[in-house]
């Protein structure tokens, strides 16, 4: 098994930073962004992928497991703090931070495996320039609080907003 520096997130975190000039702070965590309370009344602060202070920018990448069930990841059979499997609790929280990220003056992207050069399991092919390209136009964005996560077969659902 890779580590995290060998992940699809951290070679999406990479070529964001070569686009921004700037150096994320990863798996940042901010003290207004927390998970449910667990039984002793603790809440987690969340973290996202990356954090760029200098642009208020927050990115995400969010592979397949956040858009579709996947019983590896999901854990059906256990329940979390939020009282629900992993894969409910991890849509509760991407919900969280889609609604809290720009509600703190931060822009989010969220970035998805089918928006750069990827195979159909989701996993990238790491081919650079193409993927600079689209991060480019990404990051180029005011920000994704409509964007919708992604159907099974990999295009966006839009949301509207009421």
């Amino acid at each position: 098994m890779g580590t995290r520096d060998d992940s699809d997130e951290a070679y999406v975190v990479g070529l964001c930073n070569q686009v921004l000039g700037e150096t994320a702070l990863t798996q940042h965590r901010f003290d207004w962004l927390l998970g449910d309370p667990g039984v002793g009344g603790r809440q987690a602060r969340l973290p996202v992928d990356a954090y760029w202070p200098g642009h208020r920018l927050v990115v995400e990448y969010r592979e397949l497991q956040h858009d579709r069930p996947m019983p590896h990841f999901d854990k059906p059979d256990r329940m979390t703090v939020s009282g629900v499997h992993r894969g409910e609790q991890r849509a509760l929280y991407d919900t969280r931070r889609d609604t809290e990220i720009p509600a703190h003056g931060l822009r989010l992207v969220v970035v998805r495996p089918a928006d750069l050069d990827a195979d159909s399991r989701g996993r990238l092919r790491r081919n650079a320039q193409p993927d600079l390209a689209a991060l480019r136009e990404l990051l180029a964005r005011p920000g994704d609080e409509d964007r919708g996560p992604a159907d099974p077969s990999g295009s966006r659902v839009s949301r509207s907003r009421p």
